[in-house]
């Protein structure tokens, strides 16, 4: 569901980047310095592991159409969805920069489309909602499917507003909306059954992890948390530079509903803004379309699995210390004034 640039106006792009923008700060105020402590390992493997994730689109039977996880229910049930939403950030950040995956004009609507509905509604209220304090499979199932398909269909419809407030007229609404919503659909329940089977990995390996647990309960998982963490990181490591390598050539989603509308999944766009954007990421995508230009493709799309899994890591675990200071520091400020009062 990454939106390229020619489907959004400047107005649109703008005014997208400011409420996504808003949404991180009030992210970053809302996570508990108690809790950075637990979080910054996490942080890194679970971005690492999404960023991987989304590489591997599986295909929708019947339709020629693919779908891939976007991943911010399954962040948000671990880290919570203020860090998830932070660590999706990250990792639609430096698909935009270093992989031109998804615009860096549309980089807003897609942080909201895809990593807003993905915490904040999935993870934030249907997984809390759902679960409680009863963490059973098949609670964490049901919750994981039902917030899937609902994240993706709310951010379906959001991209065809997007495109329509923009003055995509390729795009007619009604009939955009039309193809988008049941595709998602699909691609929904898929993100939720893998969803589920990676949330009942961690509920039986280390369920205090998971971001309902109670904390009034034992911590009576079947391996360390550092085994466990460990397998996560393995596991991201494998499907970045291998599974990856078997993804379905089918177009995604958004892709494929472009293409039964407009009869093309590549809009193009003339403004300055979007040839400033064009440029900007020409320079800083080092690895376009998950991939070398000079090499053949699968040593470019395990590279980019593998590198790109890493540079997550290390964005996501300083990202993680840079809030923890910025916690300190305003808790530091905030006594030495109640000292001098």
């Amino acid at each position: 569901m990454h939106m390229a640039d020619a489907l959004v106006s400047p107005a649109v792009a703008g005014t997208m980047y400011a409420v996504s923008a808003g949404t991180a700060v009030y992210a970053v105020k809302k996570i508990k310095p108690e809790d950075l402590d637990k979080k910054v390992p996490m942080m890194g493997v679970m971005g690492a592991f999404v960023f991987a994730a989304q590489m591997i689109n599986f295909t929708i039977p019947g339709t020629g159409s693919s779908g891939h996880l976007c991943g911010g229910m399954l962040l948000s049930a671990i880290l919570g969805p203020h860090a998830g939403f932070l660590t999706m950030i990250a990792i639609l950040a430096i698909q935009s920069l270093m992989f031109a995956d998804g615009g860096l004009l549309a980089l807003g609507c897609n942080v909201w489309n895809m990593a807003f509905y993905g915490c904040f509604v999935g993870g934030g209220l249907i997984w809390r909602g759902m679960t409680g304090k009863k963490l059973t499979k098949g609670r964490i199932t049901a919750a994981s499917i039902i917030g899937c398909m609902l994240s993706l269909q709310l951010g379906a419809f959001s991209v065809t507003i997007e495109t329509l407030i923009s003055g995509i007229t390729e795009l007619p609404f009604s009939v955009f909306l039309s193809v988008m919503q049941p595709i998602h659909l699909a691609i929904g329940l898929v993100e939720g059954l893998i969803t589920a089977a990676v949330l009942v990995f961690v509920g039986e390996a280390r369920p205090e992890t998971l971001s309902t647990y109670p904390s009034t309960l034992g911590k009576d998982g079947c391996m360390s948390r550092r085994k466990m963490v460990g397998a996560l990181a393995a596991s991201a490591l494998l499907i970045g530079g291998a599974v990856s390598l078997f993804a379905s050539g089918n177009p995604d989603g958004l892709e494929w509903s472009m293409e039964k509308v407009a009869g093309t999944a590549e809009l193009s766009a003339s403004g300055m803004l979007h040839q400033m954007a064009e440029k900007l990421q020409g320079i800083t995508a080092l690895l376009p379309d998950y991939g070398f230009q000079t090499l053949e493709s699968a040593v470019g799309t395990s590279f980019s699995g593998i590198v790109g899994g890493m540079i997550v890591l290390a964005v996501c675990l300083l990202l993680c210390l840079a809030i923890k200071r910025l916690k300190h520091t305003g808790a530091d400020k905030g006594n030495t004034g109640n000292e001098q009062n």
